[in-house]
């Protein structure tokens, strides 16, 4: 299956489409979404824009409900990251607007979402499908490759927010635009990402957010061990050890072959 547009191609991929041009020329009913089409995406990613923080909240749930679910790119996925992308700095959504419980702001949970898929659809997600399919993954799963094709547009957007008055905005920026930044046009932005990595690991306490910079930061060759703390350090020891359970379950008599589960 593809990305269809109604009215329009595909977007340059160094351009982001305004976000009113995205909802109405994009054929949603014919997108396939993870529980089905995404017809009533329009009316919800509308709303994700409205004034009142409470409507916000309940159409973001909605719209990435929709395209969320087991690591996949739907068909939807990529206009709809594509629209978020776009609102990112609409005045609504924009605003460091409180939490409306059990909700947190919109502008922070928007990138968390452009984070794990941009995740979802990284070197690392490539290579192991290359491993399970072979070369021609890629030429197969068509959305990947679309989101995959439409990086630098999206991190246009989301490289605005790295300077951002709000600390958790501009975390949630910085490990957005880390799996962005694999694309090779944008590659040249490392430093300044490194940078930011550099703040992250010296004010946040946040291991999500540490874990995604810290092992950038050694993908791209960096040294950190003077930027580590205790607690990164047994984070680390813990993923090691967890990780080699899991490898010697895989590899026990060849087969993985267990009538129990793994130890994870």
């Amino acid at each position: 299956m593809t990305y269809r547009r109604s009215r329009t191609g595909n977007p340059r991929p160094h351009e982001l489409p305004h976000y009113q041009a995205l909802l109405d020329d994009t054929d949603w009913a014919s997108l396939a979404t993870a529980c089905g089409t995404g017809e009533a995406l329009p009316t919800a990613l509308a709303s994700i824009i409205a004034s009142d923080p409470a409507v916000r909240a309940a159409a973001t749930d909605y719209a990435l409900r929709e395209v969320t679910h087991q690591n996949t790119i739907y068909e939807a996925t990529v206009p709809v990251a594509l629209y978020i992308a776009a609102t990112l700095n609409h005045p609504a959504i924009a605003a460091d607007d409180a939490d409306v419980p059990p909700h947190r702001p919109t502008l922070v949970r928007l990138l968390e979402w452009l984070s794990d898929t941009a995740y979802d659809a990284d070197d690392e997600c490539v290579a192991i499908g290359e491993r399970h399919f072979g070369k021609g993954f890629l030429d197969e799963d068509r959305e990947m490759r679309a989101f995959r094709d439409l990086r630098p547009a999206i991190f246009s957007a989301v490289h605005l927010l790295l300077s951002h008055d709000n600390a958790d905005v501009r975390d949630a920026a910085l490990v957005a635009a880390i799996p962005l930044a694999e694309h090779p046009v944008l590659t040249a932005h490392r430093a300044e990402l490194l940078d930011h990595a550099r703040h992250l690991l010296a004010t946040s306490t946040d291991r999500h957010n540490r874990d995604r910079v810290l092992d950038a930061m050694k993908a791209w060759g960096h040294d950190t061990s003077a930027l580590e703390n205790a607690d990164d350090i047994a984070a680390r020891e813990r993923y090691a050890r967890l990780k080699a359970e899991r490898d010697s379950w895989w590899a026990a008599d060849g087969t993985g072959g267990y009538s129990e589960d793994p130890p994870f």
